[in-house]
């Protein structure tokens, strides 16, 4: 398989930094999206908080074992293996050392594919207005964990492992958070694989709740809207998609970075076993 040069590596990165540094700016509409969040949390009838309850309680599930979430790394594979061509072995082990073009392809095909989906979820669960809206929150929350769980097996990493999940879970609270709380989640993640600070990173288990709040409240002002009949179809796809988009880009950029970097440091570890190594 072919390697990436130091400098192409270097330039990738260069790209999600500068991601990075468009996500410190909100847009007016979302900041305003949190503000009649607790007159909506008011009006919302005792059903639909219950089904907001129940999506706490799958997020807890999907983080100890992955719950109905956990997506099969197959129909991932089978796109890179694609790519690569028929002939090519792609396992778990494999996937790790795709050249990083064909990672960003399938990551970008993968996110497309969800998106649509979303649409398709957002215009069906908009029809009845606030009663369905129920079914929604829990479904949209779905498709965003599934999404980027193919993020991560796009860039050659297991989200069957409980600690995969946690990441899965930090690009989730990515996506919904204010610039305070990107700036801290960067900070976070990129101390991930560092071995100093990985019993650091399970500790931080504990604040998962926040994570479902955080992402509930996201929707806002948004979901008044998708609660009018009929009407909703229309706000229920757009915004369902541009959610999953959202999340999508999110974990594509973070697993990006992180398979980046990883391989920067292998080169240096490569480099300085190199000049280490004694003239003949």
């Amino acid at each position: 398989m072919a390697i990436e040069t130091k400098e192409s590596l270097l330039h990738r990165l260069q790209e999600v930094e500068a991601w990075e540094k468009e996500q410190n700016d909100l847009w007016f509409w979302e900041k305003l999206g949190r503000l009649p969040f607790v007159l909506l949390d008011r009006i919302t009838p005792k059903f639909v908080r219950e089904k907001l309850g129940t999506a706490v309680d799958e997020m807890a599930a999907f983080l100890e074992t992955g719950g109905t979430y956990l997506v099969q790394d197959e129909a991932v594979y089978s796109r890179l293996r694609t790519r690569m061509g028929p002939n090519q072995a792609l396992g778990a082990q494999e996937v790790s050392s795709v050249p990083l073009t064909i990672m960003n392809d399938v990551a970008s095909e993968m996110r497309e594919s969800r998106a649509t989906f979303a649409t398709v979820q957002g215009a069906t669960t908009g029809i009845g207005g606030i009663f369905t809206l129920a079914l929604d929150i829990p479904l949209l929350l779905g498709t965003s964990l599934k999404v980027l769980q193919e993020m991560a097996l796009c860039y050659g990493y297991r989200p069957e492992e409980k600690r995969e999940r946690l990441f899965v879970v930090k690009c989730l609270q990515f996506a919904s958070s204010d610039i305070v709380g990107k700036k801290a989640i960067l900070e976070e993640l990129a101390q991930f694989d560092n071995p100093a600070s990985q019993k650091d990173v399970m500790a931080q288990l504990q604040g998962w709740r926040e994570v479902v709040v955080t992402y509930t409240e996201n929707f806002g002002w948004k979901k008044l809207f998708q609660m009018v009949p009929i009407a909703g179809i229309l706000f229920g796809a757009y915004l369902n998609r541009s959610t999953v988009q959202d999340v999508a880009e999110a974990g594509m950029m973070l697993y990006r970075k992180r398979r980046i970097l990883e391989r920067l440091r292998q080169s240096k570890e490569q480099s300085d076993a190199i000049s280490s190594t004694p003239q003949q």
